[in-house]
């Protein structure tokens, strides 16, 4: 009867609010879009993602060597997101949400997404370094400060702490773009990503391309942090960033809106590859 009353005064016949009917639509388009790039495009992407996180980072280390909190540094890191929205650009962590939204309504394939993500984030790691040894170059005061953030994360031992910071750091660059898809306001998108970025930098949550971009800046600094360092750091922070995204935010979205997604893969075509190239 709750139900039945809850459509009477709604404005749609969804089985969901009438806002999560709308944020559910806009996400699933927003992920097949990102599905069906070519593959240039996600790498040309993915490499303007990481440079442009990359001014986030500048802005944050610049914050970091004059005050040495923590804190405010996270709130400067904020214009780096700031960028990848207005600019279009995107993280690999950013593309836990839309694109397995639409994979899950039929609008594209398990194959897309894994050509999606692999691509991301190579590109973001390659822009991500190539910016970081252009910033250290340009201001080489910056390297005790470089070097003291860098370790934080690569002398971190592998813990039950650790791993929860990688799935909040997942978890919380995912929510930022399900409340940036919530709302058709873009000042209440930049807040929402400003709230990201001061959670992400300023707790130093572990996440794989922000945190990375740190490490390839004090490599570049001469700091005596090697390649392999890094790598011990990044697959495990990877594995529980991309747990975090999934579980505590992609899954309980899913499950919220299962109705709109029967009704989607019931009017899916078989093959959303061939619906598309007709497209």
């Amino acid at each position: 009867m709750s139900e039945e009353r809850r459509r009477e005064v709604g404005e749609t016949e969804a089985p969901v609010e009438d806002e999560l009917h709308e944020s559910f639509e806009n996400t699933v388009a927003e992920g097949a879009e990102r599905l069906h790039r070519t593959f240039r495009t996600i790498v040309v992407t993915g490499v303007f993602g990481g440079m442009e996180v990359g001014l986030g980072v500048m802005a944050y280390l610049a914050v970091m060597h004059e005050t040495g909190n923590h804190l405010v540094a996270g709130i400067a890191f904020s214009v780096g997101l700031i960028a990848l929205f207005l600019a279009h650009s995107e993280l690999f962590t950013e593309n836990f949400l839309m694109p397995i939204a639409a994979v899950a309504a039929k609008e594209g394939s398990v194959k897309q997404l894994g050509k999606l993500w692999g691509g991301t984030l190579v590109a973001n790691l390659a822009g991500g370094w190539i910016f970081m040894w252009i910033v250290m170059q340009a201001f080489p005061q910056w390297a005790s400060t470089v070097e003291e953030s860098a370790r934080h994360f690569t002398e971190a031992p592998f813990s039950l702490q650790t791993v929860a910071l990688a799935v909040l750091g997942g978890s919380t660059i995912t929510l930022m773009s399900r409340m940036q898809q919530g709302t058709s306001s873009d000042p209440a998108k930049i807040v929402a990503t400003v709230i990201g970025g001061f959670l992400l930098a300023g707790l130093q949550l572990f996440h794989s391309i922000l945190d990375s971009l740190l490490i390839f800046g004090a490599i570049h600094s001469g700091a005596g942090i090697t390649y392999l360092q890094w790598l011990g750091w990044f697959g495990y922070t990877l594995l529980f960033n991309i747990l975090g995204g999934l579980v505590l935010v992609t899954a309980l979205r899913l499950l919220r809106t299962k109705e709109l997604l029967a009704e989607r893969r019931r009017d899916a075509p078989e093959d959303p590859d061939a619906a598309h190239r007709q497209a």
